[in-house]
C-alpha cells in the first residue's frame, strides 16, 4: 500500500491546458473517486498517475518518492481500463498471470497467485475459458483480477463499469467496494457517475475543466457543497436552484415568493438551493412557489414531479400518491432547514 501526493500538477497539449495546477493527498488504503463531467480531465489525471501521460508541471509522489520521470512499469501500479483490454488469444488464467510471467516468476508461484485471486473473484471455474466466452461482468472480474494478482501499491480504475448494464453495474460496484475492504490497497477510481462516487468512495475529488472544485467525504459534499456546481452535480435527482434577492432577513425569489431563512444572509443577489426531496406541495399555492405540473413519474414507493416554474424545470420527489395531471397548478414550499444558499459568484454562504 502507498500514499499518493499530487502537488500543483498540470498537463498541457500545446496551448490547451487540461489539468490546471491541482493538488490533493490520497492516504494509504483510501478509496478515492475522481468524478466530474465528460472532458473535465479525470481520466487524464489518472493516466498521469499511471505514467501513461507526461507531466507538464508540478510533482507526483508515491510513498513519498517523486515519480515524474519513472516509467509506468516501475511505479508498482495496476490499472483497470474501461474496455477491459484482455488478450483474446489467452485464457483467463493466462490473462491474469501474464504480468507475473513478465516478472520472470516461476510457474508454481504464478499458478498459486492466479488461483487465489480467481477464488476471491469467483472465477475458479472460468480459468480455461477465453474472453469471447465470458459475459461483460466476467470480463470485468478478469481485468480486476489481472490487477490484483500483481499485489501493487496502488490500483487505478478508469470507468471500469461503464460498459455494463444498469443491474450489473450495481452488483459490480458492490463487489469492488467489498474487494477494497478486504485488500485495503490505495485506490483511485474515475467515473462520471456520481451515484458510483457516492456509494463507493471514502473520499471524492470533484473536477471541472481541469480544476478541483471540492474534496471531501461523500456525505460532506452532499450536505455542504462548496458551490453551485458541486451542489447540482452531487445528488440524484439534482438540486433545484432558485434565483432571488436577500434583504438580510428574508429572501424574495424571482417569481415573487418570499421566505424567511433560519439564519441571517448577506444582502444582494442570492441563489436558493433545495433538493427534490426537500420540496413540499403547498396546501395554499398562493403562499408558495407557483408552478405548473409538467410530468409525473410514479415509481411505486416514490413519485417524481417535473414542475414548470417561470420557464425552468423543477424536480419534486415525494412519497405521496398524488391525484395530479400535467397542466395542473401547484405550489411548492422549500424546507428551509434543509436549504442551501449561494452568493452571486455561486459560492456557498456558510
Amino acid at each position: 500500500m502507498a500514499t499518493v501526493s499530487i502537488r500543483s500538477l498540470s498537463k498541457a497539449y500545446n496551448k490547451l491546458t487540461v489539468i490546471k495546477d491541482i493538488s490533493a493527498e490520497i492516504a494509504d488504503g483510501e478509496f478515492v473517486v475522481l468524478v466530474g463531467p465528460s472532458g473535465c480531465g479525470k481520466s487524464t489525471l489518472l493516466r498521469m498517475i499511471a505514467g501513461l501521460e507526461d507531466i507538464s508541471g508540478g510533482e507526483l509522489a508515491i510513498d513519498g518518492v517523486v515519480v515524474n520521470d519513472v516509467s509506468p512499469k516501475d511505479r508498482d501500479i495496476a490499472m483497470v481500463f474501461q474496455n477491459y483490454a484482455l488478450y483474446p488469444h489467452m485464457t483467463v488464467a493466462q490473462n491474469m498471470g501474464f504480468s507475473l510471467s513478465l516478472q520472470k516468476l516461476d510457474k508454481a508461484t504464478i499458478a498459486r497467485r492466479v488461483a487465489e485471486t480467481a477464488e476471491a473473484l469467483g472465477l475458479t471455474g472460468l480459468l480455461e475459458r477465453y474472453p469471447k466466452q465470458l459475459s461483460g461482468g466476467q470480463r470485468q472480474r478478469v481485468a480486476t483480477g489481472r490487477a490484483i494478482v500483481r499485489n501493487p501499491k496502488v490500483f487505478l480504475f478508469d470507468e471500469p463499469l461503464s460498459n455494463l448494464d444498469a443491474k450489473l453495474r450495481v452488483q459490480m460496484r458492490t463487489e469492488l467496494k467489498q474487494l477494497h475492504q478486504r485488500l485495503g490497497v490505495t485506490s483511485l477510481y474515475v467515473t462520471h457517475d456520481q451515484i458510483e462516487a457516492m456509494t463507493m468512495a471514502d473520499k471524492i475529488i470533484v473536477l471541472r475543466d481541469g480544476v478541483i472544485e471540492q474534496v471531501g467525504a461523500p456525505l460532506e459534499l452532499f450536505d455542504f457543497p462548496a458551490n453551485v456546481f458541486v451542489a447540482t452535480f452531487i445528488g440524484s435527482p439534482a438540486m433545484n436552484l432558485f434565483e432571488g434577492q436577500s434583504d438580510g432577513t428574508s429572501v424574495t425569489l424571482a417569481g415573487g415568493a418570499r421566505f424567511t431563512p433560519p439564519r441571517t444572509l448577506p444582502k444582494g443577489p442570492i441563489t436558493l438551493g433545495i433538493r427534490p426531496e426537500n420540496l413540499e406541495i403547498a396546501q395554499d399555492p398562493a403562499q408558495a412557489i407557483a408552478g405548473t405540473v409538467a410530468a409525473i413519474e410514479p415509481t411505486g414507493t416514490e413519485t417524481m414531479l417535473m414542475v414548470d416554474v417561470t420557464g425552468r424545470q423543477v424536480t419534486v420527489l415525494t412519497r405521496q400518491r398524488l391525484a395530479l395531471s400535467p397542466g395542473a397548478p401547484i405550489g411548492l414550499l422549500p424546507q428551509l432547514t434543509h436549504a442551501h444558499f449561494f452568493d452571486a459568484q455561486g459560492l456557498r454562504i456558510a
